[in-house]
C-alpha cells in the first residue's frame, strides 16, 4: 500500500539513509549521521517541508521544498529542491505522488507555484516534469554565484 505524507521526527533513520542515497546519486560522498542531522534541523525548524512516500511500512522517497517569495507576484513559492525515490521503487508513481502532494501544499498554503531545477541530461526529470504539469520558463536567465 502507497501512502504519501508529511515526515516527522520518527521518521529520521529511515529518511536520513534515502537522504543519503540521493546525495550519492548526485556524486557526493555518503555521509548519512550530516544527513541526518540535517533532515533533524529542517523538521525542528521547520524551515522546509518534507513529504515521504512509504510503502508497506518502508519509507521509499521523499520531496523536500524550502519557501521563497515573490515580491513582484506578493505571494510565496515554494522551491522544490529535492525529489528522490528509491531505485528498487522507480516506475510505481511514486514520484507523481510525491509531486502531487508538493502541489497540494502550493494551494493549501495559496502560493503562486513551485520552481524547481532540473540538468539538461536528466532524462527522466525532464520527462517527469512536464508530465506532471511543469512548464520550462526560458524568459530569464538563470544565475549562479558560488562562495568558494
Amino acid at each position: 500500500m502507497k501512502t504519501i505524507r508529511k515526515a516527522t521526527i520518527h521518521d529520521l533513520p529511515q529518511l536520513a539513509e534515502l537522504f543519503d542515497q540521493y546525495r550519492v546519486f548526485y556524486h557526493k560522498y555518503s555521509d548519512i549521521p550530516a544527513a541526518e542531522t540535517v533532515l533533524k534541523e529542517r523538521i525542528e525548524k521547520v524551515d522546509s517541508e518534507i513529504f515521504v512516500a512509504e510503502s508497506e511500512g518502508d519509507l521509499v522517497g521523499f520531496v523536500q521544498l524550502y519557501p521563497l517569495f515573490s515580491s513582484t507576484r506578493i505571494k510565496r513559492y515554494w522551491l522544490l529542491n529535492d525529489l528522490f525515490v528509491n531505485e528498487n521503487y522507480r516506475g510505481s508513481g511514486f514520484s507523481k505522488e510525491l509531486i502531487e502532494e508538493a502541489k497540494e501544499l502550493a494551494k493549501s498554503t495559496n502560493a503562486a507555484g513551485i520552481l524547481l531545477e532540473t540538468g539538461k541530461s536528466n532524462d527522466v526529470g525532464n520527462k517527469l516534469y512536464p508530465s506532471c504539469g511543469f512548464e520550462i520558463y526560458d524568459e530569464v536567465n538563470f544565475y549562479e554565484w558560488t562562495n568558494r
